[in-house]
């Protein structure tokens, strides 16, 4: 796979100069001032082109010669003392197939030998290695935009890794669904969540995940999991793990007692038609800012509809209120990081307008992208506590019953969507009709 992917590389530079591409493997991290290390993940462009998940390594990729150089770390007594069995060159030859493998103290050495013209590195910090040699030049723009190129289309590997991450999730959700009742903690959720991971192999989570009751499901990026869950409200999760870097990220928003009532019913379908339609409208050529807009129309009806917002429909999408409850943007590129790379190719710029500004992604859908779909709506009172007092928003806005859904929180339903060439796929598969879920808790 990583084969592919440093050929893929190669093929979005010239060859008419003698040039490297170097790149930095992530270091293990140490909390503060200790020696306690933080949990190792690697850096996942260096992931990308070598398939190497071990800490202190760098490498080289020579574009004339297409030969991948990789730099190991030259490791002591010590070493093996506290951390295990130390590799031997061949070792790492044998593991990660390299064309060369050389220790970290050669690096200098080598790239002396290669006499690059020009050497392509990600950051300063890369750049910095090379000040040793004033007429050596060194470019990170051209190398960071060649490596989002190549990492929003995914090949069939790396789909492969995608659906193994969301089949474990997929479970993973199930199992909190039906575990749940009411009065048990937000951290429990967690708790259930993550032993299903690993218990299937899934050590690594792919963010921090959000585990969110009653008004707590109203913050966007939530991660204390601290609160009792009560009887009446619901319960919103957005959580994935990682499988070789891969990663998962749904969203499932669901009644804590097992029944949804008559507003979280209402808004829950509200929210639940407009990502059906989206996904439905997926295919290549599409826009994502296209798709956010879609979505974001069909919420305001059914708020309309609900009699929460007042006013013709294209009045209250020309004033923004849409952004007033859906604040975020629609979804974004997934892969070896949950918001992946490629949202936002050279040139294009994020729309100045609420909520759609936060809209990771905006270019035309190819075949082989992968892009979450993740609508919402939320009672945020920072946002409409301001909007209430406001002639120019409150005359859209039925005061009273906003009043009364202040404490409400928020619903946000999120899969994880392959673009293939007739349409996508849906990697998600855990139920989201109302009547599926409160079958599925069965209280």
């Amino acid at each position: 796979m990583h084969y592919k992917h440093r050929s893929k590389l190669y093929s979005l530079f010239s060859q008419t100069q003698q040039s490297i591409i170097f790149l930095e493997g992530a270091k293990i991290m140490y909390r503060y001032q200790t020696d306690y290390e933080f949990a190792f993940r690697q850096e996942s462009n260096f992931w990308y082109v070598s398939g190497v998940n071990e800490p202190d390594c760098a490498a080289i990729l020579d574009i004339d010669s297409k030969e991948f150089h990789l730099f190991v770390p030259k490791r002591d007594v010590q070493y093996a003392v506290w951390h295990g069995y130390v590799k031997s060159l061949d070792q790492y030859q044998s593991e990660y197939s390299p064309d060369h493998v050389h220790y970290m103290d050669e690096l200098h050495e080598v790239v002396k030998k290669l006499k690059p013209s020009i050497v392509f590195c990600l950051n300063e910090s890369s750049q910095e290695r090379f000040s040793y040699e004033p007429e050596l030049t060194t470019n990170s723009e051209a190398l960071i935009e060649a490596l989002n190129d190549a990492r929003v289309i995914k090949t069939e590997e790396e789909l492969e890794c995608l659906r193994i991450a969301s089949q474990v999730n997929n479970e993973a959700y199930k199992r909190v669904i039906e575990s749940w009742k009411p009065g048990m903690y937000e951290y429990q959720a967690k708790a259930i969540f993550t032993e299903v991971q690993i218990s299937n192999g899934l050590q690594q989570d792919a963010y921090n995940g959000i585990y969110a009751s009653g008004p707590n499901s109203a913050i966007l990026h939530y991660v204390s999991n601290t609160r009792q869950t009560q009887d009446g409200e619901l319960l919103l999760i957005d959580a994935g793990f990682e499988y070789q870097g891969y990663a998962a990220d749904f969203s499932r928003t669901f009644p804590v007692n097992g029944r949804f009532s008559a507003d979280q019913a209402a808004l829950y379908d509200t929210v639940l038609t407009a990502q059906k339609q989206v996904i439905e409208a997926i295919k290549p050529g599409v826009r994502m800012e296209d798709l956010h807009m879609m979505s974001a129309s069909t919420m305001m009806e059914g708020l309309l509809d609900m009699g929460i917002v007042k006013g013709s429909l294209n009045s209250i999408m020309e004033a923004n209120i849409f952004a007033l409850f859906f604040p975020h943007g629609l979804g974004h590129f997934l892969g070896l990081d949950t918001h992946d790379v490629g949202g936002y190719p050279k040139g294009m710029e994020r729309i100045d307008r609420p909520g759609i500004f936060y809209l990771r992604a905006r270019r035309e859908l190819e075949v082989g992208m992968v892009v979450t779909v993740e609508p919402g709506i939320y009672f945020i009172p920072a946002l409409l506590e301001p909007a209430l007092k406001n002639p120019s928003k409150q005359m859209f806005l039925n005061t009273e019953k906003i009043h009364q859904l202040m404490d409400f929180g928020g619903i946000r339903i999120e899969d994880d969507i392959v673009v293939t060439e007739n349409g996508y796929e849906n990697l998600t598969h855990i139920a989201k009709e109302r009547d599926e879920i409160e079958r599925l808790m069965n209280i």
